[in-house]
């Protein structure tokens, strides 16, 4: 009954904060705030971006071939690798391939099967005769990527646990680059990864790797500078198991375990890093549709993220998340502002508004756009400078990115106005929260 009460309180206030701006401002001041916040926005990345690149990132090695070494673990600890598979029978010879492939040998590789349809039981089976470092555990029925990983981490031998995705390959040394920090800093629970996308036959592909470079990334350094990141990535982390325990590992009921986890560790006094050394290539949606269920379940995912801590996370212990809290409810409140102007607008072209509530344009001024589109172009170049070390011929992505405040932006916009008052309203989930087989890119023949 509370999480309710909390939930009607928190959709109250996203909606009624800008139709209350609207009631007291002109529409002019309602479209400078849709388009100066991702201004704003754009800087702090920007900002945040370089300050972590200056202050740690640039001092780093590292290369794509032989001429740096991998940082040491010292006394060689074992590291177990945790991958659940639902439906890899195409990608799970390649990922459990990429991850015995580590340079630091000292590893078990633990793949779960958690009730698959297709063949990868058999598959996971095979390729376990084939090689002891591989140990397979099978769920009889779909339990969830959440408990598909809790029981990964139970059967694990290691203290370090680097779960990813069963369609990722890991870089040769990913796992030297995520255990590294967890040995070097008693009170780090989790390190999050660099995932980058391979899958570019289509407009949308190709958008998705501008996108990882010049927008994820530099949040994730955002974040890191500030204290807190808002979820680690769900495709490549890595893990202190004790931290992991204090918590109760992943929540079954949650849709995205990744963000859930994040916000548990942290809320528990866990730092989490970012390691953009720690490579990953992953498979991304290449549709529309494939694309719009992906991220209206990351939507969803906050919201209920949000929906679970908001009544205890003003305590003044959890203030380093404050942060956060603040990031998420802004870009909630301007999407429903943006939904709220482009309603004005439409409206008045039917029936007369008061003056206060009329929306002349949506389109911003000349210099508003010319300053946004400024903004936009220096942090692409800010975040080519960074990500170059990290991919070859990233500087082709650019011009592809250029389309992604219209395509991405859209449904970022649709998928908060449709996720947010969902989750809201019907409280906290109860339920198990199980996967489907995502899109994963146009696969050729």
């Amino acid at each position: 009954m509370i999480d309710r009460i909390y939930a009607l309180l928190i959709l109250c206030v996203v909606l009624g904060a800008p139709f209350g701006v609207a009631l007291s401002l002109t529409g002019d001041v309602l479209l400078d705030f849709v388009f100066l916040y991702p201004l704003f926005m754009s800087a702090l990345w920007i900002a945040g971006g370089l300050y972590f690149w200056l202050h740690w990132e640039r001092h780093w090695p590292w290369s794509r071939d032989d001429s740096v070494a991998p940082p040491s673990l010292p006394g060689d600890p074992l590291v177990s690798i945790l991958i659940p598979c639902f439906n890899e029978g195409d990608n799970a010879q390649e990922t459990i391939a990429a991850a015995m492939a580590q340079r630091y040998t000292n590893i078990e590789v633990i793949a779960i099967n958690d009730g698959s349809r297709d063949n990868t039981g058999e598959v996971l089976d095979r390729l376990a005769r084939e090689d002891s470092r591989l140990r397979v555990l099978h769920l009889a029925q779909n339990q969830g990527k959440a408990v598909a990983l809790r029981m990964g981490a139970l059967a694990a031998r290691s203290e370090y646990l680097v779960c990813i995705d069963g369609d990722a390959l890991l870089d040769r040394d990913a796992v030297s680059y995520l255990v590294a920090p967890l040995l070097e800093n008693p009170r780090l629970g989790a390190v999050t990864g660099n995932p980058r996308i391979r899958t570019r036959s289509t407009l949308i592909g190709r958008i998705q790797v501008g996108e990882f470079s010049s927008i994820i990334g530099l949040i994730k350094r955002t974040q890191r500078v500030y204290g807190r990141v808002f979820t680690v990535s769900g495709v490549i982390a890595a893990f202190r198991r004790k931290a992991l325990d204090r918590i109760d590992y992943w929540s079954p009921d949650m849709i995205t375990e990744d963000i859930d986890v994040s916000w548990k560790l942290q809320l528990d006094h866990w730092s989490i890093f970012y390691e953009p050394r720690a490579l990953c290539w992953i498979l991304m949606p290449e549709t529309l549709r494939g694309l719009w269920r992906q991220r209206l379940r990351w939507a969803q995912g906050g919201a209920e993220v949000l929906l679970k801590n908001i009544g205890s996370i003003w305590e003044w212990r959890y203030r380093y998340m404050w942060p956060l809290l603040m990031e998420f409810s802004l870009s909630a409140i301007w999407a429903f502002t943006f939904a709220m102007s482009i309603g004005f607008w439409l409206l008045g072209h039917v029936i007369e508004l008061p003056v206060n509530l009329q929306v002349e344009r949506i389109m911003p001024p000349a210099y508003t756009g010319l300053v946004l589109a400024t903004v936009c172009l220096l942090q692409f170049a800010v975040s080519l400078m960074i990500e170059r070390r990290y991919e070859k011929a990233l500087f082709s992505s650019l011009f592809w990115i250029i389309w992604y405040p219209m395509a991405f932006w859209m449904i970022t916009l649709c998928t908060t106005l449709v996720s947010f008052p969902k989750v809201m309203l019907k409280g906290k989930n109860q339920q198990r929260a199980r996967w489907v087989s995502p899109d994963r890119g146009i696969k050729r023949s």
